[in-house]
């Protein structure tokens, strides 16, 4: 592996680095006091994405999308995650699972999201049913050319600014070794379906601007075309198209990291208290030490599983180990960064009391760490026999 970036992997760092610190450094603070992003802005971001090509960078190329393989786009994930998550997702990253589009599904779906014409967003999880997805309790039923769907969702991000939902349910059950587990298929729902319902969730501490949402269906019809993949198979088509949504989190939790040790590093380097500057002592000093080493390590865990990816070779261990790692290691890398603050690290007119919150939520969504590790250890206890 030899993860020297060349010239066009330099120009894209740089290309999307600029445009985090010009487009969207400069209006985190009113999002974050707002808890909303203003929807001219939100346009207006959208447009710059689109005109610089980094919108829809994950999407295929034929189809009008940045055609990036999964190395470069960890790139562009990383510097986007440097930015308050209420604005960087406004450089959308359609859910990669409309790859698995069809059919009349390209023109009508996948398309118009690539264009920025259209907004997704991806429904699995459901108040009893977080990390056991095949748990769910939303179904679909067959009724000749349609179907009929009834349940509900929640902690949906974003689904307040889009216009469809990627819907999973279960559309029936089959008995398991460990009991009765559902078969899972997916579907293309529209949010102006009668019998469709979207709510505002909770708030949430973690990413004002970037809002979780309650989904309910109450005898929704849709048509059988806008099924996606094949019946009860909804599962193996999550872990065809979703496996790398886990390095998004990675990548992210890498470049936040890197933008909450610089201004730590910056103040360490500044402050000064009994005649010299506080990164002197090591109390400090061994703290900067230490994120940074982690942060290497994180960085280096997370680019090397999407290269392997790229190799077809990516494990779900290798996801997982990224996955985890670096979400705590951001975790640390905030609370550490906030000690070398001291009090005016949980002041609102600093940034870091935001990072210090926002990086809790890494270590619950995308599959929580506990089930990172449970993924892990699976697969080397499986090696035994276990």
């Amino acid at each position: 592996m030899h993860f020297e970036l060349s010239h066009e992997q330099t120009m894209l760092v740089d290309t999307v680095r600029q445009f985090v610190e010009k487009e969207l450094y400069p209006h985190e603070d009113q999002v974050e006091k707002d808890d909303a992003v203003d929807p001219d802005l939100a346009a207006e971001i959208q447009q710059k994405a689109l005109d610089i090509g980094i919108y829809a960078a994950n999407m295929p190329e034929q189809y009008g999308g940045g055609g990036l393989n999964v190395f470069d786009l960890t790139l562009l994930e990383r510097e986007l995650g440097r930015a308050s998550y209420g604005l960087q997702m406004l450089v959308a990253r359609p859910s990669n699972i409309l790859q698995g589009c069809t059919g009349s599904q390209i023109e009508e779906y996948l398309i118009p999201t690539i264009n920025g014409d259209r907004h997704d967003c991806l429904a699995m999880t459901e108040p009893n049913a977080g990390s056991d997805v095949r748990g769910m309790q939303t179904k679909a039923v067959r009724q000749g050319d349609d179907y009929i769907i009834n349940g509900s969702k929640h902690f949906i991000s974003h689904a307040d600014m889009a216009d469809y939902v990627v819907l999973f349910a279960a559309t029936d059950v089959e008995q398991t070794n460990h009991g009765p587990k559902k078969k899972i298929t997916g579907f293309l729902v529209d949010f102006d379906t009668p019998g469709v319902t979207v709510r505002r969730g909770p708030s949430c501490v973690s990413h004002r601007g970037y809002h979780q949402c309650e989904l309910f269906f109450q005898d929704v019809r849709i048509p059988a075309r806008n099924r996606l993949g094949e019946e009860h198979k909804g599962f193996e088509l999550m872990g065809e198209w979703l496996g790398s949504t886990r390095l998004t989190v990675a990548a992210t939790s890498v470049g936040r990291g890197r933008r909450v040790l610089q201004m730590a590093t910056e103040w360490a380097a500044n402050r000064k208290q009994f005649g010299q500057s506080i990164g002197r002592f090591q109390g400090t000093g061994f703290k900067l030490a230490d994120m940074a080493t982690e942060l290497e390590a994180a960085e280096l865990l997370t680019l090397q599983a999407a290269w392997k990816c790229d190799q077809g070779r990516m494990t779900d261990s290798d996801a997982a180990m990224a996955k985890v790692f670096a979400s705590e290691a951001l975790a640390r890398i905030t609370d550490q960064s906030l000690q070398i603050f001291g009090g005016m690290g949980l002041m609102n007119s600093i940034p870091i009391e935001r990072f210090w919150r926002d990086a809790r939520v890494e270590r619950i969504w995308d599959g929580t760490s506990e089930i990172q590790r449970h993924i892990i250890s699976r697969a080397m206890l499986r090696e035994y026999g276990a």
